[in-house]
């Protein structure tokens, strides 16, 4: 009988063991599998209509037809502050929430309009960029970017510059970077700032200003009409439908300057959230509607993906807190 009893108690020992190798053996459900496992949301920080808001909308349009998640999306547009309204609301909400982003979150903290950095959120892609300009209008009868900085050497109040829509932008300090490169007085220099760049290609128009460093986008057509001259471009190779236009760096200074847009998270992710993410944003910009939507906007390709990303925002950074203290701020 003892023998009965020992023979069957091994017996459901080893079964045991067995149901729980089993159990261990089945994949077991992981973090990265539930997620998202809420409606999206993908926050425009500004009002409807602008270039933030179209980068959301085309993500939100991408996804949902080459159907990267299950779940609802929608766009949420926090105008106001530069960004900072949409960012403040961006860093309180869940990892299923992304907000559109520009170099404003960091020239914003280098200025004081904000607290917030780009540390306190997760980097997930850089999408894409314009490019900047420097035009000069057909009353000034400048034909170069060299002359306008020789000019501005000899006598930095000699030419009135505008910018649009204030003082710290990329428009503003790209300029900056190359007046100090040239050996200009930058503190001294004679900008005019106007509330959008409708009023600021007007001025340009008609001669109000001698000079604007403004989005490419936004002087392109006048250019190709003769309305006015692009001088320069801060970009690394001559942009499509401006040939006739030198880089900066074809005129002698080693500059590239990028106007990029991006995409960010809230900043405690998991490894899988950001995984997803960031495997989302590349499927993203590989996709034939974003190449056209690109295009159209005359944003140039300049994708990085969440680990690029994180450093490129960190070399940035560092650009931007020398470019704002060369400026005077």
């Amino acid at each position: 009988m003892r023998k009965l009893v020992t023979c069957f108690m091994g017996l459901v020992l080893i079964l045991a063991a067995c149901t729980n190798n089993d159990k261990d053996d089945k994949p077991q459900t992981s973090s990265s599998q539930k997620f998202p496992n809420r409606t999206i949301e993908i926050i425009a920080p500004a009002s409807p209509g602008g270039g933030w808001d179209a980068t959301a909308r085309a993500i939100q349009k991408i996804m949902q037809d080459e159907k990267l998640t299950d779940q609802n999306i929608t766009v949420v547009n926090k105008p106001g502050g530069g960004g900072e309204v949409g960012w403040q609301y961006l860093s309180e909400r869940q990892p299923t929430s992304i907000a559109i982003n520009s170099s404003l979150l960091l020239s914003n903290h280098e200025l004081g309009l904000s607290d917030l950095r780009h540390q306190d959120f997760t980097p997930i892609a850089i999408l894409a960029t314009e490019w900047i300009s420097l035009s000069a209008s057909n009353q000034s009868h400048l034909s170069s970017a060299k002359e306008v900085m020789e000019k501005l050497k000899a006598d930095p109040k000699s030419l009135t510059i505008g910018v649009a829509p204030g003082l710290g932008n990329n428009d503003h300090l790209a300029f900056v970077q190359a007046a100090k490169a040239y050996g200009v007085d930058v503190k001294n220099l004679d900008f005019l700032v106007y509330k959008s760049g409708g009023d600021l290609e007007t001025a340009l128009l008609g001669g109000h200003v001698d000079i604007a460093s403004t989005a490419v986008s936004e002087v392109k057509t006048q250019h190709q009409a003769g309305k006015l001259k692009v001088l320069a471009t801060t970009s690394d190779q001559r942009v499509k439908g401006l040939e006739d236009v030198p880089t900066w760096k074809e005129q002698g200074l080693n500059m590239v300057f990028p106007h990029w847009r991006g995409v960010m998270g809230p900043k405690n992710m998991t490894k899988e959230e950001r995984a997803y993410w960031n495997d989302t944003m590349k499927k993203v910009v590989q996709s034939k509607q974003w190449e056209t939507i690109r295009k159209n906007k005359n944003w140039d390709a300049f994708y990085k993906d969440s680990y690029e990303s994180e450093k490129f925002l960190n070399e940035q950074q560092k650009k931007y807190e020398q470019l704002i203290q060369d400026a005077g701020f």
